[in-house]
């Protein structure tokens, strides 16, 4: 009987050593399982991939210079590129594509800031003046695929490509797959509108078809403004508030020249108003816009004050005509000075690298009036992070109204520019701390001109449609003024201006 018990004795050991083993194999296993559960995410990066080009707004492929190990970027659009298929878009976070997937068809009619009607030109309007030849009567690209997006051409032709980002945001509002801020909807009932677009790519039609060809012959350029005319003057749109609702974009300071006076009574899109009569643009009525910088983002990789060797940067032409005279003055003046790059520079070749590097690695950079007021060098000052000194009396600025320029650019009058010591000097006198202080802001701001496809908040193009709701609300005036005071403060605190 004892030697039974025994066995039934050892029997039960047996088991509880095994249910013990069992036991503590599971929680150790259990325990692995979180803490790399706690690191890695749990479904891997193409699963995630998978999951984003099926179900949400953004159009990836795979960073080259990333490997699967490496976590997911934040961003999922195309910043500051123009959108082809050969784009490189970074990969979105988990927590991205988990609010992107809940939230596919975000923007609707009561959400959205401003409701848009634009017209269906004839795609030689628009998106045909690119090459772009839809089936049948289609009038426009398929927006939810990026290799279907007409690219845009570049070099200079970049910096007024307004018209471009616009129209692709308006048909981007009505694509559900395609994630974007609800300031503006298209709707297809101009009556339901707060304005009426009007899709002509003026500036690419000037920079490209304005040349005549054959003797007595009109240009495209010339023939498309006409036809344009003619065809709002007959809409029932047009007609009802003689055309003062309408969405007009001018940006290039040539384009829309021959029917100015015939469209005037609309809201112009513009860079400034230096070929424009007061009657036909001005600050009450239209916008200014930024251009299109044509050097790349420094982002994250901005050198700070003691990175930057060079004081004051300019590279581009010297000799212009009008209020440009000015450019040639200072180049007398700055030309041998020390930690001063003033030279002339151009697009060509490696002109475009050069000025970023340039740029990036300066304290100041000038932006002096050229032909017209304003130029495209403000704007890649300001994505080089590169404190902008303005010298152009005539200036309008782009989101004036709600942007204090005086905390990240130096105003100078041209008057005081063009006196011997008197740009160094001023610069000189500002120190890295203060220096710095603008540095930051321009960091802060610098998304504010930044044109992409899809927009996202706070960007150039949501930035546009936010000023053109201001503009017909009529809640802009008061701030503009206030901002347009204190271009020239920091000038005369330091007493400079006599």
């Amino acid at each position: 009987m004892n030697s039974s018990m025994s066995e039934k004795s050892m029997k039960s050991s047996r088991y509880l050593l095994c249910l013990v083993t069992i036991s503590m194999s599971l929680l150790i296993l259990s325990s692995i399982f979180l803490l790399r559960s706690s690191s890695v995410a749990l479904i891997n990066g193409s699963v995630f991939r998978q999951i984003l080009v099926n179900n949400s707004s953004a159009y990836i492929r795979p960073n080259t210079n990333n490997n699967s190990d490496r976590s997911l970027d934040t961003t999922s659009r195309i910043s500051g590129k123009v959108p082809n298929q050969n784009s490189q878009i970074s990969i979105a976070s988990k927590e991205v594509i988990e609010e992107t997937i809940g939230r596919r068809n975000v923007c609707d009619t009561n959400q959205a800031l401003l409701k848009i009607f634009m017209y269906d030109l004839p795609p030689e309007f628009h998106f045909g003046l690119l090459g772009w030849k839809g089936n049948g009567n289609q009038i426009w690209p398929d927006v939810s695929k990026l290799n279907r997006i007409p690219s845009y051409p570049g070099g200079l032709n970049l910096q007024h490509s307004i018209e471009y980002w616009l129209t692709l945001d308006l048909l981007a509002s009505n694509t559900p797959s395609i994630m974007r801020p609800c300031s503006a909807i298209r709707v297809l009932n101009s009556t339901q509108a707060d304005a009426i677009f009007v899709p002509f790519f003026s500036s690419l039609s000037y920079n490209r078809h304005s040349k005549t060809h054959g003797k007595g012959k009109k240009s495209l350029n010339r023939l498309l403004q006409e036809r344009l005319v003619d065809f709002l003057v007959r809409r029932d749109e047009w007609k009802r508030w003689g055309g003062k609702d309408h969405i007009i974009l001018a940006h290039h300071p040539n384009s829309m020249l021959n029917v100015r006076k015939q469209l005037g009574s609309a809201m112009l899109v513009l860079a400034d108003f230096g070929r424009y009569p007061v009657e036909i643009a001005n600050i009450d009525k239209d916008i200014i816009v930024p251009y299109r910088h044509v050097v790349r983002s420094v982002n994250g990789d901005s050198a700070d004050f003691n990175r930057r060797p060079i004081l004051v940067y300019f590279q581009g032409a010297i000799y212009r005509k009008d209020g440009g005279f000015i450019r040639q003055e200072l180049y007398y003046l700055l030309k041998d000075e020390k930690d001063v790059h003033f030279t002339f520079g151009s697009v060509h070749g490696s002109g475009i690298n050069k000025a970023a590097q340039g740029m990036s690695s300066s304290k100041f950079c000038l932006n002096i009036a050229g032909d017209t007021p304003s130029s495209n060098r403000l704007f890649d000052a300001i994505s080089s992070h590169c404190v902008p000194v303005i010298i152009s009396d005539e200036i309008e600025l782009p989101y004036e109204d709600i942007l204090d320029y005086s905390e990240f650019c130096i105003f100078v009058p041209a008057s005081d520019a063009m006196k011997k010591g008197f740009l160094l000097n001023l610069l000189k006198r500002i120190k890295r701390d203060k220096w710095t202080k603008m540095w930051e802001k321009l960091k802060d701001v610098a998304k504010h001109f930044e044109y992409q496809y899809p927009s996202q908040p706070g960007d150039a193009v949501d930035m546009i449609w936010e000023a053109i709701s201001r503009k017909i609300s009529s809640t802009s005036s008061v701030q503009l003024r206030l901002h347009r005071r204190n271009r020239f403060r920091q000038t005369q605190l330091m007493g400079n201006i006599k």
